[in-house]
């Protein structure tokens, strides 16, 4: 049995979360704030130093972090889950943006959550400034994004249902103003990610995830 570290309202957690029952394979939830303490924050700090969710550990104790790296091993060891496009030229490009958000989407949410990491003695207005200019960056991010990835207009990333990239997308676009931001910039692919929303393969992790949206 799988064990995911993991914490409501999470966006990595929400993908992953939904790949597994996409997968069909058994899971534990253990709750695991790092930000707060809690017996799951000492589990997983006992096993991932830097205290990150989601971690999935494996039944034999194998330890799989970051999204992308946990989206893409499940696609291919369970490929009938269809998280990973069958054709090899549509996969390179699924696989090129599960990779594009986790380096490139992941930093920027990282920065405008702890501006102190990337400040010496950083004061209010320092983090405020921070924050602003790095949220317009991520915006800008998923602007390219938007135009790297098209989708038919009832279609998905995926194919004909969401795939591993359509449930990162979609997971990590709630950050920081993306999802009004894109609507307005955007609304071709926002009108994806609410598609995605709505699509059986994520809404019950949705609304797991974001009760009170639901």
């Amino acid at each position: 049995m799988y064990t995911l570290f993991a914490t409501p309202g999470s966006v990595g957690c929400a993908a992953v979360d939904a790949a597994l029952r996409l997968c069909g394979v058994p899971f534990e939830t253990v709750e695991a704030a790092p930000w707060t303490e809690s017996p799951g924050r000492d589990r997983l700090k006992a096993i991932n130093p830097l205290v990150q969710i989601p971690t999935l550990q494996g039944a034999g104790g194998e330890l799989l972090t970051e999204t992308a790296a946990i989206l893409i091993h499940l696609g291919l060891t369970h490929p009938e889950a269809q998280l990973l496009p069958t054709d090899a030229a549509a996969r390179a490009s699924h696989l090129r943006g599960l990779v594009y958000l986790a380096a490139n989407v992941y930093p920027a949410i990282t920065v405008i959550d702890f501006p102190e990491r990337f400040c010496a003695a950083c004061s209010d207005d320092e983090a405020k400034r921070i924050r602003a200019q790095t949220r317009r960056h991520l915006h800008g991010l998923w602007e390219v994004f938007a135009d790297s990835y098209a989708a038919p207009p009832a279609g998905f990333l995926g194919g004909d249902a969401p795939g591993a990239l359509d449930l990162m997308a979609a997971a990590l676009s709630k950050c920081f103003g993306t999802r009004p931001h894109l609507a307005a910039a955007r609304p071709a692919f926002a009108a994806l990610l609410s598609r995605i929303d709505a699509h059986p393969r994520f809404a019950d992790t949705e609304r797991r995830y974001w009760p009170a949206a639901s």
